[in-house]
């Protein structure tokens, strides 16, 4: 009895406060696994900004520290809180708004009214050790230094004694050496708090870099810099140039030259000579002023304008007729084997464009390309390497590339007109071109006009066809930017920037300005004109 009993305690079903038991340990347990998970992702976070701020730090880059400071604080802030339920889910996608949307557009404005490119990357302190160790001599009774190679966040530094007082000092090539407390063998210093000493091993293996490496002496440049040619030893260098901090100009004590700092971010001469690497520094709309007058520029811009407005056009008008032609032809119930045309059709859209872009290349090499070999018999049409020819090439590519897309929007559009449209329009006597440009074409296009005018951006910012297929050739002659025949803007700002012997940021992002201010207008313009479309609905 008593064991049939127990079996039936066993077996009941658990008590309402049972059941409320479990529920709140259930409760907690996921209450207390989501902490853990929320403690885990912010220490990812806090540790990623601690870093930032070491590195910030080390680099004096205030500003940047204290809105990383700010924001890591703020998140904490919001993610500790049992409140702000909104903002912990709007956080994380205005951070990211900001950083690669917001900033990227005000960065890329601010830079297009500056000097910023090759020969102008720093400031001017940054310029004038530049130039001072560029042209460093040693000097001839230099004592020698015992120096250890030493590393703090992937900046290299030479630890550096002095061979008379035996004191230690630490420098790096953007930090001049500094006094400090190190570790001592013998009469060398070989260590010192937050620094990493480098073996022997990772001295020989980054031999060059240490060889190029200069340590400022002292806060003033003109006392020299400390250099080392094996990591072991190191030795005073003196400039032939000096720096007059009471001119404000650098001397050649060579021959007594005098570059004096004229407000164009380097020093120049009399007979307008200049010394680089020169410093960042605003210039206005001289960039824009520049792009418009300066005629090795203004040509080629021209030329690239004219063309990318054509390019994008004649893209999206193609494009689009062809597609519209063939979701017609393939609209028709009564067409046999409908659905394998149609995927043979988006075969082309399917692939990766660039690649595309790739075997076209090869296909229309003017010396062993398909096209010329297989096609047309062995012929050396330059497909590719001929102005005109190459912006035929280009559009061609193109048209296959698109129309597929154009093909599916036109497609769903037209199956997406009622048939009792078509069968009144036929039962007033009309005809099946009026059906089309009366009917069907109007409301084919309140559907595809927002596509068509996005189509047009695209096209106008291709940079991947016009890289991949011709690299933006055949070039001008007698131009100072490079860019060809068939760049358009963006594939030129890109040249501009990351080509060449000199990159000019700052002209690249004045450049980019026009495109977005240019892409913008139109993109406004014309969806306001789209407006009267959709009064057909």
């Amino acid at each position: 009895m008593t064991d049939t009993v127990e079996t039936d305690e066993a077996t009941a079903p658990p008590t309402k406060r049972q059941r409320q038991a479990a529920q709140i340990a259930e409760a907690a347990s996921g209450r207390i696994g989501w902490m853990l998970l929320k403690i885990l992702l912010l220490a990812i976070v806090d540790a990623v900004a601690l870093y930032a701020v070491f590195v910030l730090f080390t680099h004096q880059e205030w500003l940047v520290l204290g809105i990383v400071v700010a924001v890591t604080v703020l998140v904490n802030y919001i993610y500790f809180s049992r409140k702000r339920i909104p903002a912990k889910y709007l956080t994380p996608g205005i951070i990211f708004l900001v950083v690669f949307q917001v900033f990227t557009l005000l960065y890329t404005g601010y830079i297009g009214f500056t000097n910023y490119g090759t020969g102008h990357n720093g400031d001017k302190d940054q310029a004038i050790s530049s130039l001072l160790a560029s042209a460093q001599e040693r000097v001839e009774d230099s004592p020698t230094y015992p120096v250890t190679v030493v590393e703090q966040f992937g900046t290299l530094g030479l630890l550096v004694t002095d061979p008379e007082s035996g004191d230690a000092s630490v420098g790096t090539a953007e930090q001049p050496l500094q006094e400090v407390d190190a570790t001592m063998e013998g009469d060398k210093a070989v260590a010192v708090d937050g620094w990493t000493t480098l073996t022997f091993a990772d001295v020989l293996s980054r031999s060059g870099q240490i060889e190029q490496l200069s340590v400022q002496y002292s806060d003033d440049p003109n006392d020299g810099a400390i250099r080392t040619p094996d990591g072991q030893s190191g030795y005073l260098y003196i400039s032939t140039l000096e720096y007059d901090e009471t001119a404000d100009a650098i001397i050649d004590t060579q021959t007594g030259e005098v570059y004096s700092d004229i407000g164009t971010g380097a020093f120049t001469a009399e007979d307008g000579t200049e010394l680089l690497p020169g410093w960042q520094i605003t210039v206005g709309f001289d960039n824009f002023v520049r792009a418009v007058t300066d005629e090795t520029i203004r040509g080629p811009l021209i030329s690239v304008t004219i063309w990318t407005f054509a390019f994008a056009l004649i893209s999206v008008a193609t494009t689009f007729f062809l597609g519209l032609l063939l979701a017609l032809v393939f609209n028709n119930t009564r067409m046999r084997f409908r659905n394998g045309y149609r995927i043979i059709l988006i075969l082309p859209y399917a692939f990766p464009a660039f690649l595309s872009a790739l075997v076209w290349a090869g296909m229309m090499n003017e010396s062993f390309g398909f096209i010329n070999q297989v096609l047309l018999g062995g012929a050396e049409i330059p497909w590719l390497t001929d102005p005109v020819l190459a912006k035929v090439s280009v559009l061609l590519v193109n048209l296959w590339l698109g129309f597929p897309y154009m093909f599916l929007v036109c497609m769903g559009a037209l199956q997406g007109i009622p048939e009792d449209v078509n069968e009144a329009a036929v039962m007033d006597g009309a005809n099946p071109w009026q059906i089309f440009r009366r009917i069907k074409l109007p409301l084919l296009l309140v559907t595809v006009a927002p596509l068509l005018i996005s189509s047009f951006a695209f096209n106008f910012n291709n940079f991947n066809l016009i890289y991949m297929l011709t690299n933006g050739g055949p070039r001008f002659s007698d131009v100072s930017i490079p860019v060809g025949h068939t760049d358009i803007l963006i594939s030129m700002v890109y040249k501009v920037a990351f080509t060449g012997q000199t990159r000019d940021y700052g002209l690249a992002s004045a450049f980019t300005i026009l495109i977005f201010i240019v892409v913008a207008t139109i993109s406004i313009v014309s969806f306001r004109k789209t407006k009267a479309l959709e009064e057909l609905n």
